[in-house]
């Protein structure tokens, strides 16, 4: 990787010169937004490792992604303008896959040591594994409340351990951390997804400044609601939130590949904060700047969520755990 442009930091991004394609590792790209991703980078001819603890579907992934002909010609053109160009010929695999479980530290282990075997380093790391949660705080449960921060947060906290040692070897590299709108809106009936998101922003605003001197880029990616499969894992003791998810999902019009495009220009860029779309561009831009109507939008948020959940009594056992 290029090395960081200082004189950029000051606008919120470091830019990097365009150079040869580069090696990235994507946490749950078995679907969604992670998938997206590795065609995204595959399609410029980058070398993408996509991991995620379903074995079985990020090996199809990773075989539909190598065999398109759109990577194909793409990717094979980059490739041989780098090696005319004196780079040397590309490392391979190109497009490989490992079973990668975000919670286990082993499994890590394994896969840094796969990318050193199989490329002699890293570039970019994107740590996109995630679930969710929602519902009211006295109904959500202490074992979702660990579920979600080991996968969610201590996940994330993992990926960048497991390979900012090797950036810093390097003298480069790039950290991507998938948070979200959530976390910087926390809005009601969703505590224990807006802590773990919000966790994830803090530590990626930590590692921006504490890195920067290593040539580290450090990037967090905040969506809105988006069409993706996230849903599925969903834990929430109440039903009226779940429905008010899937419509939420349901009545997006901005899709992972749309998000994909956003991400691959910030790593370009350099770019620390991403925001995916205009209604989430316009909440964050009121929560900073007019917060008395922000607050007073999230109280009549909380009013509509109170009427739609009370129907349904909390648990009364606070270790119970919440439908998935």
């Amino acid at each position: 990787m290029n090395p960081i442009d200082p004189a950029r930091t000051l606008l919120g991004r470091s830019r990097t010169v365009p150079g040869p394609p580069r090696r990235v590792l994507i946490t749950g790209a078995g679907s969604g937004l992670g998938l997206a991703l590795a065609e995204s980078w595959a399609q410029r001819g980058w070398n993408v490792l996509l991991t995620d603890r379903d074995g079985e579907a990020v090996e199809r992934a990773a075989e539909r992604i190598a065999a398109a002909p759109s990577r194909h010609t793409a990717g094979e053109a980059v490739a041989e303008r780098i090696t005319a160009a004196g780079h040397g010929p590309l490392p391979e695999p190109r497009i490989a896959a490992i079973t990668l479980d975000v919670t286990d530290e082993d499994d890590w282990t394994a896969a840094r040591e796969w990318v050193v075997e199989k490329w002699g380093g890293l570039d970019v790391i994107v740590n996109n594994a995630g679930v969710a949660t929602g519902g009211r705080m006295d109904a959500t449960s202490m074992e979702d409340w660990r579920w979600i921060i080991d996968i969610n947060l201590l996940g994330v906290v993992q990926g960048c351990r497991t390979f900012i040692p090797l950036m810093k070897e390097q003298g480069s590299g790039h950290i991507v951390n998938t948070a979200s709108l959530a976390g910087l809106l926390a809005p009601p009936m969703m505590s224990s997804y807006n802590v773990v998101k919000s966790g994830v922003i803090a530590l990626s605003e930590t590692l921006r400044f504490e890195l920067a001197p290593y040539g580290i880029n450090t990037s967090v990616i905040c969506p809105n609601f988006f069409k993706t499969n996230l849903a599925d894992s969903m834990r929430t003791p109440d039903p009226a939130m779940s429905r008010a998810i899937d419509k939420l999902v349901a009545k997006s019009t901005t899709t992972a590949d749309t998000i994909a495009e956003q991400v691959v220009y910030a790593v370009d860029e350099g770019k620390f904060l991403v925001l995916t779309d205009r209604d989430g561009k316009i909440a964050w831009f009121v929560r900073r700047f007019v917060p008395g109507l922000y607050r007073s939008k999230a109280a009549q948020a909380g009013r509509r969520l109170k009427a739609s959940t009370e129907k349904y009594p909390a648990p009364t056992d606070a270790t119970t755990s919440g439908t998935s």
